[in-house]
């Protein structure tokens, strides 16, 4: 190659020729890692708005309204949805669910950690959906439900800012909710694991309130599956101060993915929300120290998928 490019730059006069093309490729280079890095959000982007867009169709063709979501006629679009999802997840992740019996009959508010993509609690709610056919509500953050094209998909999922007066009231009626109190902030810059919660305990004093049991769940190898770039104190400043900003992510990794389900957090009227979300916060680090590695590997997680003598305790 340097041969060619003094041969070339000889040919056309220009000496500096091979300086040229090396930063060409090392331009080119960086190119397409960017554009891979990208990539997936890219897809993720264009998949949801067109799930939303069909949904919008299917919601014109048969005269829904905007709040019609939970309706008869919504039933078959979630089945459909649900079923894709959970085949998703079982083919480039092996996904398997531990603890389904810890799950009551009624209500209950699900507690997650949140890693780069919350993939694993949309398996999970598409596999309670598919065998039991109840559905989970979800908070998302602000700037989600606002990105463009997105609103109906979100909706049809029950995914929604909600403040906390509308997550009593839907576990008030019943229905389950979700929640992953770190939010974006332990799923951009949370390493290795951690719980990045703060002093955060909206969620259990919405526990408290509504009178139902927490559900602590953790996934093994979920922070294998994506990664993210960029973490730093200038993109930590910049999350601070925007709430906006999503570091840039690699993956799917098709390493195995298992959901642990722990058991149940009573609803105690005697305890504090303090004292229950540090409760429920030690319920899932112990779910993490007993069923994950750490630090995390890509290779061991996806060797993983070929471990067939494998057994929960």
């Amino acid at each position: 190659m340097s041969r060619f490019t003094q041969m070339l730059g000889n040919w056309i006069s220009f000496p500096s020729m091979e300086e040229y093309l090396s930063s060409r490729t090392y331009s080119w280079w960086l190119s397409m890692l960017l554009i891979l890095l990208c990539s997936f959000i890219i897809m993720t982007y264009l998949f949801i708005c067109a799930i939303s867009f069909l949904l919008y169709v299917y919601k014109k063709m048969n005269n829904q309204q905007e709040t019609d979501f939970d309706t008869k006629c919504w039933k078959k679009p979630k089945q459909v949805t649900a079923q894709v999802l959970d085949m998703f997840g079982k083919i480039w992740h092996g996904y398997e669910v531990f603890g389904m019996e810890h799950l009551p009959k009624g209500p209950v508010l699900i507690i997650y950690y949140h890693p780069v993509y919350t993939t694993d609690y949309f398996f999970l709610i598409a596999r309670l959906f598919k065998e039991t056919g109840k559905e989970c509500f979800s908070i998302c953050d602000h700037g989600i439900y606002r990105i463009p094209g997105w609103k109906t998909a979100l909706d049809a999922a029950g995914v929604k800012d909600f403040n906390k007066a509308e997550c009593v009231e839907i576990l008030k009626k019943g229905h389950s909710l979700g929640i992953a109190p770190g939010g974006g902030r332990e799923g951009n810059f949370s390493t290795d694991y951690n719980i990045m919660w703060g002093n955060r305990t909206g969620f259990a004093r919405i526990a408290l309130e509504a009178k139902v049991p927490i559900i602590p769940i953790f996934t093994q190898n979920i922070c294998e599956a994506y990664r993210n770039i960029g973490k730093s104190r200038l993109t930590r400043w910049l999350y601070e101060k925007t709430r906006l900003l999503y570091l840039p992510v690699y993956g799917p990794f098709p390493v195995k993915l298992r959901t642990y389900i722990g058991e149940p957090i009573p609803y105690d009227p005697n305890i504090t929300a303090a004292e229950l979300a540090e409760k429920t916060k030690t319920a899932i680090e112990n779910l993490r120290d007993k069923h994950q590695k750490r630090p995390g590997n890509i290779l061991r997680a996806l060797s993983e998928r070929f471990d067939k003598h494998y057994k929960a305790d």
